[in-house]
Protein backbone atom coordinates (compact mmCIF):
# COMPACT_ATOMS: atom_id res chain seq x y z
CA UNK A 1 0.00 0.00 0.00
CA UNK A 2 1.41 3.41 -1.10
CA UNK A 3 0.00 6.97 -0.29
CA UNK A 4 0.63 9.97 -1.77
CA UNK A 5 -0.86 14.00 -1.92
CA UNK A 6 -3.07 15.13 -4.01
CA UNK A 7 -3.81 19.15 -4.25
CA UNK A 8 -6.40 20.22 -6.59
CA UNK A 9 -9.15 23.25 -6.73
CA UNK A 10 -12.49 23.58 -5.46
CA UNK A 11 -14.84 26.09 -3.87
CA UNK A 12 -12.47 28.87 -4.54
CA UNK A 13 -9.50 26.75 -2.61
CA UNK A 14 -6.62 25.06 -3.15
CA UNK A 15 -7.99 21.30 -1.74
CA UNK A 16 -5.36 18.42 -0.51
CA UNK A 17 -6.63 14.88 -0.36
CA UNK A 18 -4.71 11.82 0.82
CA UNK A 19 -4.68 9.44 -2.02
CA UNK A 20 -4.12 5.40 -0.99
CA UNK A 21 -3.28 2.78 -3.30
CA UNK A 22 -3.39 -0.97 -2.61
CA UNK A 23 -0.76 -3.00 -3.61
CA UNK A 24 -0.53 -4.78 -7.18
CA UNK A 25 -0.33 -2.35 -10.24
CA UNK A 26 -4.25 -3.23 -11.91
CA UNK A 27 -7.24 -1.34 -11.45
CA UNK A 28 -9.31 -1.83 -8.38
CA UNK A 29 -12.49 -0.38 -7.48
CA UNK A 30 -12.45 2.85 -5.62
CA UNK A 31 -13.75 4.92 -2.96
CA UNK A 32 -13.98 8.17 -2.02
CA UNK A 33 -13.67 9.63 1.85
CA UNK A 34 -15.30 12.40 3.28
CA UNK A 35 -14.66 14.04 6.26
CA UNK A 36 -16.24 15.35 9.23
CA UNK A 37 -17.03 19.25 9.49
CA UNK A 38 -13.40 20.33 10.53
CA UNK A 39 -11.89 18.44 7.83
CA UNK A 40 -9.24 16.35 6.75
CA UNK A 41 -7.17 14.46 9.58
CA UNK A 42 -5.18 11.89 10.19
CA UNK A 43 -8.50 10.08 11.12
CA UNK A 44 -9.58 9.94 7.67
CA UNK A 45 -6.22 9.23 6.58
CA UNK A 46 -6.22 6.12 8.21
CA UNK A 47 -9.39 5.20 7.36
CA UNK A 48 -8.16 5.63 3.53
CA UNK A 49 -5.19 4.08 4.19
CA UNK A 50 -7.27 0.96 5.93
CA UNK A 51 -9.39 0.85 2.63
CA UNK A 52 -6.26 0.55 0.45
CA UNK A 53 -5.02 -2.57 2.57
CA UNK A 54 -8.41 -3.88 1.61
CA UNK A 55 -7.81 -3.68 -2.03
CA UNK A 56 -9.37 -0.28 -2.52
CA UNK A 57 -8.30 2.91 -4.01
CA UNK A 58 -9.13 5.37 -1.90
CA UNK A 59 -9.20 9.49 -1.73
CA UNK A 60 -9.94 11.17 2.01
CA UNK A 61 -11.31 14.46 0.08
CA UNK A 62 -10.44 17.82 1.69
CA UNK A 63 -13.70 20.59 2.78
CA UNK A 64 -11.24 23.74 3.51
CA UNK A 65 -8.21 24.09 2.00
CA UNK A 66 -6.03 22.00 4.05
CA UNK A 67 -6.76 23.18 7.09
CA UNK A 68 -8.31 21.95 10.24
CA UNK A 69 -11.50 23.87 12.00
CA UNK A 70 -10.53 23.46 15.33
CA UNK A 71 -12.69 26.07 16.61
CA UNK A 72 -16.24 25.16 16.50
CA UNK A 73 -17.52 28.60 16.04
CA UNK A 74 -14.74 28.93 12.95
CA UNK A 75 -15.77 25.12 11.94
CA UNK A 76 -20.16 25.95 11.96
CA UNK A 77 -19.34 29.67 10.05
CA UNK A 78 -18.17 28.04 6.97
CA UNK A 79 -19.96 24.44 7.22
CA UNK A 80 -23.36 25.82 8.01
CA UNK A 81 -23.82 27.52 4.50
CA UNK A 82 -22.09 24.68 2.76
CA UNK A 83 -24.63 22.45 3.83
CA UNK A 84 -27.48 24.74 2.74
CA UNK A 85 -25.79 25.06 -0.79
CA UNK A 86 -26.28 21.98 -2.82
CA UNK A 87 -24.31 23.40 -6.27
CA UNK A 88 -21.27 23.85 -3.34
CA UNK A 89 -21.43 20.45 -2.04
CA UNK A 90 -21.71 19.20 -5.09
CA UNK A 91 -18.71 21.29 -6.25
CA UNK A 92 -16.53 19.59 -4.04
CA UNK A 93 -17.36 16.21 -4.48
CA UNK A 94 -17.17 16.70 -8.14
CA UNK A 95 -13.07 17.87 -7.72
CA UNK A 96 -12.54 15.11 -5.88
CA UNK A 97 -14.19 12.72 -7.98
CA UNK A 98 -12.21 13.98 -10.82
CA UNK A 99 -8.88 13.21 -8.98
CA UNK A 100 -9.89 9.86 -7.81
CA UNK A 101 -10.92 9.31 -11.27
CA UNK A 102 -7.73 10.74 -12.87
CA UNK A 103 -6.05 7.90 -10.94
CA UNK A 104 -4.82 5.02 -13.33
CA UNK A 105 -5.36 2.45 -10.79
CA UNK A 106 -9.31 3.67 -10.53
CA UNK A 107 -11.74 1.04 -11.73
CA UNK A 108 -13.83 4.04 -13.30
CA UNK A 109 -17.07 1.34 -13.35
CA UNK A 110 -17.06 0.91 -9.43
CA UNK A 111 -16.32 4.03 -7.06
CA UNK A 112 -18.58 4.56 -3.84
CA UNK A 113 -18.57 7.34 -1.42
CA UNK A 114 -18.53 7.30 1.84
CA UNK A 115 -18.36 10.28 4.49
CA UNK A 116 -18.83 11.40 8.13
CA UNK A 117 -21.19 14.89 8.58
CA UNK A 118 -20.39 17.18 5.57
CA UNK A 119 -18.40 14.75 4.16
CA UNK A 120 -21.58 12.08 4.02
CA UNK A 121 -23.59 15.60 2.75
CA UNK A 122 -21.58 15.95 0.07
CA UNK A 123 -21.37 11.78 -1.03
CA UNK A 124 -25.49 12.32 -0.68
CA UNK A 125 -25.36 15.13 -2.90
CA UNK A 126 -23.33 13.81 -5.67
CA UNK A 127 -25.86 10.71 -5.76
CA UNK A 128 -28.80 13.35 -6.09
CA UNK A 129 -26.87 14.75 -9.31
CA UNK A 130 -27.06 11.20 -10.78
CA UNK A 131 -23.66 10.14 -10.71
CA UNK A 132 -22.66 6.65 -10.98
CA UNK A 133 -21.98 5.55 -7.87
CA UNK A 134 -22.33 1.68 -6.68
CA UNK A 135 -23.03 2.77 -3.10
CA UNK A 136 -23.34 6.17 -0.47
CA UNK A 137 -22.55 5.16 3.09
CA UNK A 138 -22.93 7.99 5.31
CA UNK A 139 -22.15 8.64 9.23
CA UNK A 140 -23.98 10.99 10.85
CA UNK A 141 -25.26 12.39 7.11
CA UNK A 142 -28.96 12.28 7.76
CA UNK A 143 -29.46 15.13 4.88
CA UNK A 144 -32.38 15.91 2.88
CA UNK A 145 -32.00 17.37 -0.64
CA UNK A 146 -34.09 19.32 -3.16
CA UNK A 147 -37.32 17.71 -3.58
CA UNK A 148 -37.62 14.91 -6.03
CA UNK A 149 -33.66 14.65 -6.68
CA UNK A 150 -32.95 11.69 -4.41
CA UNK A 151 -34.75 10.20 -7.58
CA UNK A 152 -31.54 10.61 -9.35
CA UNK A 153 -29.51 8.31 -6.74
CA UNK A 154 -28.85 4.97 -8.97
CA UNK A 155 -27.25 3.12 -5.91
CA UNK A 156 -27.82 1.61 -2.26
CA UNK A 157 -27.52 4.04 0.26
CA UNK A 158 -26.43 2.90 3.85
CA UNK A 159 -26.63 5.60 6.71
CA UNK A 160 -25.80 5.25 10.44
CA UNK A 161 -26.20 7.59 13.48
CA UNK A 162 -26.33 7.54 17.00
CA UNK A 163 -29.91 7.77 18.64
CA UNK A 164 -28.73 10.42 20.89
CA UNK A 165 -27.59 12.70 17.99
CA UNK A 166 -28.84 16.14 19.00
CA UNK A 167 -27.52 17.44 15.01
CA UNK A 168 -29.53 14.49 13.85
CA UNK A 169 -32.30 14.25 15.78
CA UNK A 170 -35.51 11.57 15.14
CA UNK A 171 -37.66 14.77 13.17
CA UNK A 172 -34.55 14.28 10.47
CA UNK A 173 -34.34 11.26 10.79
CA UNK A 174 -37.84 10.47 9.48
CA UNK A 175 -37.92 13.36 7.14
CA UNK A 176 -34.52 11.33 5.54
CA UNK A 177 -36.06 8.07 5.56
CA UNK A 178 -39.45 9.53 3.89
CA UNK A 179 -37.06 10.98 1.32
CA UNK A 180 -35.12 8.20 0.02
CA UNK A 181 -38.68 5.84 0.51
CA UNK A 182 -40.62 8.35 -1.86
CA UNK A 183 -37.73 7.97 -4.30
CA UNK A 184 -37.14 4.47 -4.24
CA UNK A 185 -33.92 4.41 -3.20
CA UNK A 186 -32.64 1.05 -2.23
CA UNK A 187 -32.00 2.43 1.85
CA UNK A 188 -31.03 1.16 5.13
CA UNK A 189 -30.58 2.97 8.44
CA UNK A 190 -28.59 2.16 11.61
CA UNK A 191 -29.46 3.69 14.95
CA UNK A 192 -26.66 3.09 17.22
CA UNK A 193 -28.17 3.22 20.81
CA UNK A 194 -26.67 5.52 23.01
CA UNK A 195 -24.53 6.94 20.69
CA UNK A 196 -23.94 11.19 20.40
CA UNK A 197 -22.98 12.74 17.19
CA UNK A 198 -19.84 11.84 15.98
CA UNK A 199 -19.59 8.57 17.82
CA UNK A 200 -17.45 7.22 15.21
CA UNK A 201 -14.58 9.59 15.66
CA UNK A 202 -11.77 9.14 18.69
CA UNK A 203 -11.45 11.76 21.19
CA UNK A 204 -9.78 15.00 20.43
CA UNK A 205 -7.64 17.63 22.23
CA UNK A 206 -9.65 20.96 21.26
CA UNK A 207 -13.36 22.11 21.92
CA UNK A 208 -16.06 20.43 20.10
CA UNK A 209 -19.74 21.62 19.63
CA UNK A 210 -22.78 19.86 22.21
CA UNK A 211 -23.89 16.61 21.79
CA UNK A 212 -20.31 15.14 20.43
CA UNK A 213 -18.92 12.22 21.69
CA UNK A 214 -16.77 8.51 20.93
CA UNK A 215 -18.59 5.53 21.19
CA UNK A 216 -15.76 2.98 20.83
CA UNK A 217 -18.09 0.05 20.16
CA UNK A 218 -20.29 1.66 18.01
CA UNK A 219 -16.92 2.89 16.10
CA UNK A 220 -16.11 -0.37 15.30
CA UNK A 221 -19.00 -1.90 14.28
CA UNK A 222 -19.97 1.02 11.63
CA UNK A 223 -16.72 1.16 10.69
CA UNK A 224 -17.40 -3.04 9.80
CA UNK A 225 -21.15 -1.71 8.61
CA UNK A 226 -19.27 0.50 6.26
CA UNK A 227 -16.72 -2.29 5.06
CA UNK A 228 -19.49 -4.76 4.18
CA UNK A 229 -21.32 -2.12 2.70
CA UNK A 230 -18.61 -1.72 -0.10
CA UNK A 231 -17.68 -5.59 0.02
CA UNK A 232 -21.76 -6.23 -1.03
CA UNK A 233 -21.71 -3.40 -4.00
CA UNK A 234 -17.96 -3.04 -4.86
CA UNK A 235 -16.25 -6.50 -3.81
CA UNK A 236 -12.63 -6.58 -4.65
CA UNK A 237 -11.38 -9.37 -7.02
CA UNK A 238 -8.08 -10.01 -8.22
Amino acid sequence: MTTRTVEYPADGLTMIGHLALPSGTGRRPAVLLGPEGPGLSDVERRRADALAELGYVALAFDLHGGRLLTDPEEMLARCMPLLSDPDRMRGIGHAALDVLRAEPRTDLDRIAAVGYGTGGAIGLELGRDGVDLRAIGTVNALTTGRPGEAARIRCPVWAGVGSEDPIMPPAQRDAFTAEMQAAGVDWRLVVYGGALHAFHHPPVDHTVVPGVGYHPRHAQRAWRDVVDLLAECLPVTE
